[in-house]
């Protein structure tokens, strides 16, 4: 089995209890990160791993929403999900490494979640700004290495296992690729002992 369809039908497996335990975290850790997040979005905006669709009722009226995730038994809960808001949303099955877009599609580009599962992270932030226009938003929400020595050094446990079973990190820095790409970062927060990190970039080019 390829790597790609293992952690698709992990994926498939995990949706079933995926929104349960999301809303714990959003309760207890992630804020409002995802109104914050969804609520900067303009134009046409493309979703990266967009899951369940959980962040389908925070986008503002007006957007041309296309969502992408590895899974089918993500996105035919997030397809329910769009139905049930009545919020238009083309959703499709796709890699975040390889997007399926031409160069410069959309204005905005959001991931929240996501980039602490997907395998190559680098590549991921690469094709989210290959697909961005000039001057367009990347907006980015994700659980990442903590500013406390000691909640890294639990972090790390964490990983011993949750990175073979999961592919789950939590001590990623999606800061640091975007820093990398040369992106200027337009606004960017961070809380809860430096677990959650939350920005937005803009491409100048």
């Amino acid at each position: 089995m390829t790597k790609p369809e293992r952690w698709r039908r992990y994926w498939d497996r995990k949706s079933t209890t995926y929104d349960a335990e999301m809303d714990y975290w959003d309760r207890r850790l992630f804020g409002d990160s995802r109104a914050w997040a969804c609520g900067q979005a303009t134009g046409e905006v493309l979703e990266v791993a967009v899951g369940t669709g959980l962040n389908l009722p925070s986008y503002p009226a007006g957007v041309t929403l296309t969502g992408v995730d590895l899974s089918e038994g993500m996105l035919a809960i997030a397809r329910d999900r769009a139905r049930r808001l009545g919020h238009p949303v083309t959703l499709r099955e796709a890699d975040a490494e390889a997007l399926p877009f031409a160069e410069a599609s959309f204005d905005t580009v959001v991931c929240t979640f996501g980039l602490c599962a997907i395998p190559d992270p680098a590549a991921a932030v690469g094709e989210m700004v290959r697909v961005l226009r000039p001057g367009g938003r990347l907006i980015l929400v994700d659980h990442v290495a903590s500013s406390s020595r000691f909640v890294r050094g639990l972090q790390w446990l964490l990983e011993l296992a949750s990175v073979p079973l999961a592919g789950e990190h939590f001590r990623r820095r999606p800061l640091r690729l975007v820093e990398a790409l040369g992106l200027p970062v337009r606004r960017r927060e961070r809380f809860k002992l430096g677990l959650v990190e939350r920005l937005v970039a803009a491409k100048v080019s």
